[in-house]
């Protein structure tokens, strides 16, 4: 499957909204929303700053495009998120309505696409999400690779420095 330009556009703006998270000290996961070729809302993860565990990039979007929007559903859009989605977003996806999804990388410990579960194949669900993956896929891997790298080094550092003490 290929992505066009307008994917690629998305996309890249979706990685910025992860850079932005991480420089708050959030993890690295960006999203945007689209309609044809507007942009409805884009932001990150604000779990933290927000002391809120629902504040994924993809929930923060959602509700700021509803809100724009005046309507809880959002057929006919598009969300692209750095990151795979986990099972709580991809329900959001569905009760929103939004029609696709594109991901740039997989999250193998939460992952509700493909990773750890299939939440939007449920046949049982009364609403379909096309989900294609892969778009910019090693920059967002190597972008939340370089995070947790981070993280661990400095609470390494803490500790080796409290050893020393």
């Amino acid at each position: 499957m290929s992505f066009g330009d307008w994917d690629a556009t998305c996309m890249a703006l979706a990685l910025d909204e992860a850079r932005r998270a991480a420089d708050r000290g959030e993890v690295p996961v960006g999203a945007v929303l689209t309609k044809g070729d507007k942009i409805l809302a884009h932001g990150g993860n604000a779990q933290i700053e927000l002391h809120d565990p629902t504040a994924h990039a993809e929930i923060r979007v959602l509700r700021e495009a509803c809100d724009r929007e005046g309507n809880y559903r959002l057929p006919g859009t598009t969300l692209y998120v750095s990151l795979e989605p986990c099972t709580m977003c991809c329900g959001a996806l569905v009760h929103a309505r939004v029609a696709n999804l594109i991901f740039a990388t997989r999250e193998p410990r939460a992952g509700g696409v493909v990773s750890t579960s299939e939440s939007l194949d449920n046949v049982a669900l009364n609403h379909t999400v096309i989900w294609r993956e892969g778009l910019y896929a090693q920059e967002s891997a190597e972008l939340l690779r370089d995070f947790f790298q981070s993280r661990r080094g400095e609470r390494d550092g803490s500790r080796a420095g409290s050893q020393h003490r």
